[in-house]
């Protein structure tokens, strides 16, 4: 099993937070931030990853710390759960529909940081989610496993829609990434033999 457990505690946030790469898309979150919560649910259920999340974090400040927090510890989890990534298939991309959104999302999980975003979106809330948080959540992931990841809106007017969509869609490729190719059980997807 692919799994891993991280804690992190800060004066800002403390976070418990566990990963299953290979389960069936169960979820339970609970951030206090709503709109997270809402966005860590579908990409659980549409990455078929089982998340637990608790997050405490200075909401009454804002929700950046919350965010940009939850995002480094999903991405260490990730990190550690995919071990030397022997036998993935590395590459994942998938192109989404959400009503009129269309969001293209791909990933390499090359061991390099490299996220290109493009993305706009029309709101600067979604409620009371500052959308400018999207990005700093992505940004804190990637860092902390290490990967190229591009996101971009190729249609879209409704921000909950667009910023949805980009959740699913990562999500899906980031599934079809570590999806573990049954040709090659025993090396590492690289002619360096290393990832």
């Amino acid at each position: 099993m692919r799994y891993s457990e991280v804690d992190r505690a800060t004066k800002e946030t403390q976070i418990q937070l566990s990963i299953n790469l290979d389960g069936t898309g169960r979820s339970i979150v609970d951030t206090g931030c709503g709109f997270l919560d809402h966005m860590l649910t579908l990409f659980a259920s549409h990455g078929k990853f089982d998340l637990e999340v608790k997050c405490v974090g200075d909401l009454e400040v804002d929700d950046h710390h919350t965010v940009e927090d939850v995002g480094i510890c999903l991405g260490q989890a990730f990190a550690e759960a995919l071990g030397d990534k022997r036998g993935i298939l590395r590459y994942g991309s998938c192109i989404l529909p959400m009503d009129e959104a269309l969001v293209m999302t791909a990933v390499d999980l090359s061991g390099r940081t490299c996220l290109c975003y493009k993305l706009p979106v029309r709101s600067q809330k979604i409620g009371t989610f500052d959308t400018e948080l999207v990005k700093e959540f992505f940004e804190a992931f990637t860092r902390k496993c290490p990967m190229s990841l591009h996101i971009r809106r190729l249609a879209g007017r409704n921000s909950h829609h667009i910023v949805e969509g980009a959740f699913k869609s990562v999500a899906r490729s980031l599934r079809e990434a570590v999806s573990i190719d049954s040709a090659n059980l025993d090396s590492v997807p690289s002619t360096k033999g290393v990832l």
